[in-house]
């Protein structure tokens, strides 16, 4: 999966945008939209863009886990080469606190994440506040080109903003 982003001028074309886009088989679950008043959105019934969308919520889930698991990994290492008070650990306790450690960051940072905005929405922020509409779309990496194309052709007035890489895992 690929995330696509497109400046809309305003909420009639983004609602045409959409309407074309469900035609081209885009699941609606798939396209999210940032607005400065949401009640647009809602009023031309275009899809808002979520919590999931808006926040840094999962790469902080990511690094979260990552940061427990290390930390859990060091911990049970720890554990195994001074074992408190006689206790024998093997490689059972390592793997142990390595996947508790994972959980626990994975819990915890996204009561971090989902307070701070999407870096990669910073860069729409002046566009967003002048009025226009960012639309977000998860597609397969094959239809990448063909999204882009139906709205270079029937919507030249949508800037297309470029592609990130790859999807986060819960979009």
């Amino acid at each position: 999966m690929r995330r696509l982003y497109f400046l809309i001028p305003n909420a009639d074309i983004a609602k045409r945008v959409v309407d074309e886009l469900l035609l081209a088989r885009i699941p609606e679950r798939h396209i999210h939209v940032v607005a400065k008043d949401h009640h647009i959105l809602r009023e031309h019934g275009i899809p808002e863009a979520g919590l999931l969308q808006e926040s840094d919520v999962v790469p902080a889930i990511e690094k979260g886990m990552a940061a427990g698991g290390v930390t859990g990994l060091v911990a049970g290492v720890v554990a195994v080469t001074f074992p408190p008070a006689g206790l024998v650990l093997g490689g059972g306790a390592i793997l142990a606190t390595t996947i508790a450690g994972a959980a626990f960051g994975s819990v915890v940072a996204p009561m971090i994440g989902i307070s701070a905005p999407n870096k990669r929405l910073k860069q729409f922020e002046k566009a967003v506040e002048a009025g226009e509409l960012l639309m977000i779309l998860d597609v397969p990496k094959s239809d990448v080109d063909k999204v882009n194309e139906l709205v270079r052709t029937h919507h030249p007035d949508v800037h297309i903003e470029g592609t990130d890489p790859r999807v986060p895992p819960f979009p």
